[in-house]
């Protein structure tokens, strides 16, 4: 038998009474982390001399690597690593400027006992504040109590003031009453008869949720355990992204060239250029029209209403990005797609797509093309990550504008002019190693329903509310482009009813869906439906803004 030597935990010595330990959850794609660490370290600073102003030192909790040119926590197991070294009772800060993965730090977070503060820049550069909700997110599925902040510059009167709650009281309170419980006997009856019968029809027919690989970048609020997705009616499809790979080189050269040609006569312009590592290339062009041929046939198949690929870890070193193949899949208008046998699949409709195998996303996505259908409405739908936002005045508009993005899986529908104003540039080499064009484009004005499922104390939630999407000028739009990631798709969005910091205290994910309405009374009855059909569902729903 063979002998184990277990190691022996040091004691961990408590922080002294003015001290927080600083935390920084990075990337696992050491290029990305390096780009993106002047930003955080700029971040780190600033928050060092608030803190510093308060009485506090705040002390990093891991060293910067000289030889990885960055300081920020990688993985999972560095990240336990960092935290065996820290006493469970000292207070924490973990600083975000940068997209991150939220498994580098949940495992030490859930066992963590003294005060947590999650703290964002904003700012739509890398980004933090998409990477701080992930993290809070996740953070509020596993019942992890926590306080959030954020910050231009970390000197304005909602920061100090929080920061000095959390700091004397080691928690903030921010104002979420935009919030309240559905009520059903507040919607109208011929929306809510249809809601219970497009309920009743799901859990009767059930569907099929294609999971190409679970678990995407550390996105642990975004997976929706089976014993809590199946009583809605919908189940998964456990698919591998190797078995996508295999599918894409079953189709020939000649049936990817005839989707290429679909998309040239459609108006859409591809930006090409020769070099692999910098350029889109006809090459990977084609490599994306053979995945979305490949996925489209897998998805017939297994009879799946929806699929979502992984894409992040694993298919970016197999395959270019499967962003422009999302956005193809979520248009009523795409390049015919035929099995073998030459049946068209999915003729006239979308095959809903949720970005970054999101089930969260994925389920909305089922929900919401079923009622869009039923009422007729165009059922392209998407999610967007909560970017960033800014208050804009001028051209009629006197209110905060969101900025919601992306990378590329947008329907071209939701755009201005479709895919005749729609645009494919490659996806930034630090993320996207093998390329792969996008689906890039302004989206258009109108009104949207907006939501957010969610898993809360063991059971399934939805924030839903209504919202405006707005064209802005076009230099203030290229001005918003150049902040963020300008290769992908963008959406100005004034929320309805709630401010921009009611709406960060309440969003428990990265991510939110979006759908568009012919008029405004028509969000109103959509609304109505969804909220209907997702309380049938036995979703506890939470109605937002006005």
């Amino acid at each position: 038998m063979p002998s184990y030597v277990f190691p022996v935990a040091k004691p961990l010595t408590p922080v002294a009474s003015n001290e927080v330990l600083l935390i920084a959850s990075g990337d696992l794609r050491q290029s990305a982390n390096k780009v993106c660490w002047p930003a955080q370290a700029e971040v780190e600073k600033a928050l060092k001399e608030v803190f510093a102003a308060e009485g506090f030192t705040l002390r990093r909790a891991h060293p910067y690597m000289e030889e990885l040119q960055h300081g920020f926590i990688y993985n999972q197991r560095m990240g336990m690593d960092v935290f065996s070294t820290i006493h469970p009772d000292a207070p924490i800060v973990i600083a975000e400027a940068v997209w991150q993965y939220s498994h580098n730090v949940l495992a030490g977070l859930q066992n963590h006992r003294g005060p947590i503060l999650t703290v964002a820049n904003w700012s739509g550069q890398w980004p933090g504040l998409v990477g701080m909700l992930n993290l809070n997110g996740c953070l509020h599925k596993t019942g992890v109590k926590f306080s959030t902040i954020w910050s231009k510059n970390f000197d304005d009167e909602f920061f100090r003031t929080g920061l000095r709650q959390w700091l004397s009281e080691k928690k903030i309170d921010h104002d979420t009453s935009h919030i309240r419980k559905l009520d059903l006997l507040d919607l109208p009856n011929r929306e809510v008869e249809l809601g219970d019968a497009l309920a009743k029809d799901l859990k009767a027919r059930k569907a099929i949720m294609g999971v190409f690989d679970e678990g995407c970048m550390g996105m642990y609020n975004a997976i929706i355990e089976d014993y809590l997705l199946n009583p809605t009616g919908v189940y998964k499809e456990r698919l591998s992204q190797s078995a996508l790979v295999a599918a894409m080189r079953d189709v020939s050269n000649a049936e990817a060239q005839k989707v290429r040609g679909w998309l040239d006569e459609s108006g859409l312009t591809f930006v090409t250029g020769e070099n692999e590592e910098t350029d889109l290339t006809d090459g990977q062009i084609l490599e994306q029209c053979k995945m979305y041929i490949a996925a489209m046939r897998i998805a017939d198949e297994f009879g799946c209403e929806a699929i979502g690929i992984q894409y992040q870890q694993g298919l970016k070193d197999m395959a270019p990005a499967s962003d422009l193949v999302e956005g193809l899949m979520n248009n009523v208008e795409r390049p015919p797609v035929f099995d073998k046998s030459g049946k068209e699949l999915y003729a006239g409709r979308p095959l809903p797509h949720f970005n970054e195998v999101d089930e969260c996303a994925g389920l909305d996505a089922i929900v919401t093309n079923r009622i869009w259908n039923a009422m007729h409405f165009d059922p392209a739908t998407t999610l967007h990550d909560v970017r960033w936002g800014e208050y804009y005045k001028g051209e009629g508009v006197d209110d905060f504008v969101w900025l919601f993005q992306i990378s590329g899986a947008s329907p071209a529908s939701h755009f201005i002019g479709g895919y005749k104003k729609a645009v494919s540039e490659r996806q930034p080499p630090m993320y996207f190693r093998l390329g792969g064009g996008t689906l890039r484009g302004v989206c258009k004005p109108g009104h949207i329903v907006w939501s957010r499922v969610f898993v809360e104390g063991g059971r399934l939630h939805v924030d839903l509310g209504k919202a405006t999407v707005i064209e802005l000028p076009q230099v203030e739009t290229e001005r918003r482009w150049k902040a963020v990631t300008s290769q992908w798709p963008i959406m100005h969005v004034i929320l309805s009813g709630i401010n921009r910091d009611q709406f960060m205290a309440r969003h428990h994910a990265n991510h939110v869906n979006v759908a568009y309405t012919p008029t405004k009374e028509d969000a109103d009855k959509a609304l109505a439906v969804k909220a209907a059909m997702m309380a049938q569902l036995g979703i506890q729903v939470h109605l937002c803004g006005n």
